[in-house]
């Protein structure tokens, strides 16, 4: 896709467009008053993860800040996703603010109009609070978290980003610049191999399904940035993206490890801390594990950078993400906001990278000098988390039946791994989806 702006996201909602500097001259004189809603009750509902669980530990925060009592559901993801929808498509859900996994269920939640267009909760100078500051949420999570109709129904929370990691060590030995394209890094992958001690250039995902969003991330770097088209057809089966699976299949045929075809994300992040992979491209949520040096041999080694650019004029990562919605059927809309403002504000935010629990939604906390120096990750890890953040765009097409897409798209890349025909596998599986995907549309 052509970059994104801010205003290109919000095509169809021009008052948001407005709303950060209106939103800060209008709070210099407003009467937000965070206990105007004491005595009520909210229900809240969120994944299990780090970030469910410290909201767990600090709810009390919250309800001595806002005199609202809050019971707080922390759920397994999974179960969580299929929790909501059940209880959205009945009415009557049992939450006021919930997690929504952008990448699973953005389309499906904003078809059915299931949740509130908060733009007009935060032009409300008296019921957001004046250090709110929304124009601090990354450019790539603010498109995430707005529908194609302009309406913006969740509340941008958590990200992950693509990133490139590599091992310095090994990089250093050979006197290999870090990479800043695809056919550098494949050059470089080569010249780093070494099958005699069981090391290789390269290191990602194979197996069936997990592999789509190394594929996608080849595609973000060419000029066809999207896999559905403006008219919502599918598009899998152009000259760009079959580049991008050509790519994909060198990559994984001639520079990873043998039985890559069988590797998810659990087999890549351990052959790279082992030492046994140069460079692998992979959510940045699995960096923790590979600074642990009670569990990584690479510990202190691992360089961290922006993916790669591809031959188009723009560069951008996949992004996957989380966003915390309202319901339309809540009747609580005003504590649910508050609720979504302690939870999803700068002091949380930056709580969530500075502990690890997770990667935030917004900008600051990636500039904040005491972040920086508390953390086991170097300088150029929140720097790299800061660029991304500015090139981000959805890794997986926003659509309903987007599991069904990765099993589809995922057996043609696992096919070409094998050696088939890149282009007559993308061509297969996208006649194969498209019915699939026309029929998903049609209903409502």
């Amino acid at each position: 896709m052509v970059r994104i702006t801010r205003r290109a996201a919000f095509q169809g909602g021009a008052a948001l467009l407005a709303a950060p500097p209106l939103i800060d001259r209008a709070n210099a004189q407003s009467a937000f008053d965070w206990r105007r809603f004491r005595g009520e009750r909210i229900e809240v509902s969120v994944q299990l993860s780090p970030r469910g669980t410290m909201l767990q530990q600090n709810n009390k925060e919250f309800e001595e800040l806002t005199g609202i009592r809050c019971g707080l559901e922390v759920v397994p993801e999974q179960q969580h996703r299929q929790k909501i929808i059940v209880e959205y498509a009945s009415g009557r859900p049992s939450f006021d603010v919930t997690e929504i996994s952008l990448h699973v269920n953005k389309r499906q939640v904003g078809k059915a109009r299931w949740n509130t267009d908060i733009r007009s909760l935060l032009a409300d100078s008296t019921l957001t609070a004046p250090d709110f500051d929304f124009a601090d949420y990354g450019e790539g999570m603010v498109t995430y978290a707005t529908q194609s109709d302009g309406r913006l129904d969740t509340c941008p929370a958590g990200a992950d980003y693509f990133i490139l990691y590599y091992n310095k060590e090994l990089l250093a030995g050979k006197n290999i610049a870090v990479p800043t394209t695809w056919d550098e890094m494949y050059e470089a992958s080569k010249r780093l191999a070494d099958p005699t001690k069981q090391v290789y250039g390269h290191v990602g995902r194979g197996v069936k399904n997990a592999n789509v969003v190394l594929w996608s991330s080849y595609l973000l770097g060419t000029g066809q940035r999207d896999m559905i088209d403006a008219n919502r057809q599918l598009i899998t089966d152009t000259p760009d993206a079959i580049w991008a699976g050509e790519n994909y299949k060198k990559f994984l045929r001639n520079v990873s490890p043998p039985g890559s075809i069988g590797f998810n994300w659990n087999e890549c992040q351990t052959t790279f801390m082992q030492g046994r992979a140069a460079m692998w491209v992979d959510g940045i949520g699995f960096a923790a594990p590979l600074e642990d040096r009670t569990r990584s041999r690479i510990a202190g080694k691992v360089g961290y950078a922006v993916v790669p650019r591809g031959p188009g004029p723009q560069h951008h990562c996949a992004l996957f993400g989380a966003g915390y919605g309202i319901p339309e059927a809540s009747r609580k809309k005003g504590p649910a906001w508050l609720y979504i403002q302690w939870a999803l504000g700068k002091a949380n935010q930056l709580k969530w990278l500075v502990s690890g629990a997770g990667v935030p939604a917004r900008s600051s906390p990636f500039r904040n000098e005491e972040a920086i120096g508390r953390s086991h990750f170097p300088r150029e890890f929140f720097q790299t988390l800061e660029a991304s953040a500015k090139i981000a765009r959805a890794g997986l097409p926003e659509i309903v039946p987007v599991t069904q897409f990765r099993d589809v798209i995922g057996s043609a890349l696992t096919n070409s791994i094998s050696g088939a025909d890149v282009a007559t596998e993308l061509k297969k599986a996208t006649a194969e989806f498209r019915p699939i995907l026309e029929q998903s549309e049609r209903e409502t």
